[in-house]
């Protein structure tokens, strides 16, 4: 790159911890400002739509999107930046797999506005009112961005060059893709980069036994033996059909991975790779016993698909025509 990186980051549908996450390089942030011209980043300095609009096409070097596509904002702001971007990347799991809003595809807009505007104990609403896209004010029109009724990656919405995984990407993986980029030091285009090419598994220092079980567990009901599996002692964990690169961190804490490192590679669907893998460790004779088992796991589908439902091969609940 001629002169020093022009560099965008852009928060879409997320809860801001992938803003966090860029800051928890601590004192290397110093290091990358000096490193790079920073040309958006409205979370730390003031941006407007408008400064990205005026830019020629192609002439952010890097932007890095966190957050899924919930609105029509968030499209748009996808669409301009692949516009403007050499290098568009997906960072964080909201944009590289839809994360946590992604579960709302169980539902669709006008069933997550009956729970969240009508239904919810702590609203005071008995006109029973609803977002709408205008309003007219005495000060003028107000203007919202259409609520979709499905959430998608970012990849689902634009072409996207690299995708960064992670609930948000730990602190050391983050430094190592800012660098690769400063350094021109990058895999192929369609790489996913700041992650391991292994499972959590492979990280984990709790010893596997090939043990079945009889009985699943939530956390709060089982203080697990520090040593060994936490599958294996009926604790689900999603180490199994989890990207490495996080350093194990859930587990070497005692708690089971949650799989916000996304798949590992040459996994399609991680929801069904992990149901897999728990279908493995139960000790049934008999269909009835089986079942008897798996109805001790709460919430399958936000278990199983808790990180990838948008980008799984199921993508949503079928719609209502």
């Amino acid at each position: 790159m001629a002169g020093k990186p022009r560099v965008a980051f852009y928060w879409a549908g997320s809860c801001g911890g992938c803003e966090i996450a860029v800051l928890e390089i601590r004192e290397r942030i110093l290091d990358l400002a000096q490193a790079v011209d920073i040309i958006f980043w409205p979370v730390a300095m003031d941006f407007k739509y408008q400064d990205v609009e005026a830019m020629e096409d192609g002439s952010i070097d890097v932007c890095f999107f966190n957050g899924a596509i919930r609105s029509a904002e968030n499209e748009h702001l996808a669409r301009l930046f692949r516009a403007k971007s050499k290098t568009l990347v997906a960072y964080g799991s909201c944009a590289h797999e839809g994360c946590i809003p992604g579960l709302a595809n169980l539902s669709d807009r006008e069933g997550i506005f009956e729970v969240v505007y009508r239904e919810n104990p702590s609203v005071e609403n008995p006109e029973k009112l609803v977002p709408v896209t205008r309003y007219d004010l005495p000060e003028g029109e107000v203007e919202l961005p259409t609520f979709y009724d499905t959430v998608r990656t970012l990849g689902q919405t634009v072409p996207v060059d690299y995708s960064v995984p992670g609930c948000p990407p730990q602190a050391h993986q983050s430094w190592a893709v800012f660098e690769a980029f400063v350094k021109g030091e990058l895999p192929p285009v369609g790489s996913v980069i700041g992650a391991g090419e292994k499972t959590v598994c492979d990280e984990c220092e709790h010893v596997k036994e090939e043990k079945k079980v009889k009985q699943f567990f939530r956390i709060h009901e089982i203080v697990p033996d520090e040593k060994k599996c936490l599958l294996e002692q009926g604790i689900i964990c999603a180490g199994p059909a989890t990207r490495s690169g996080c350093g194990a961190l859930c587990p070497t804490a005692n708690l089971p991975c949650r799989g916000c490192y996304g798949p590992p590679p040459g996994v399609v669907d991680q929801g069904a790779k992990f149901l897999s893998a728990v279908a493995s460790v139960v000790d049934a004779n008999t269909e009835e016993e089986a079942a008897r088992i798996v109805s001790q796991i709460a919430d399958p589908i936000g278990t199983f698909y808790r990180f990838g439902l948008a980008a799984s091969l199921l993508r949503r609940r079928k719609l209502d025509q």
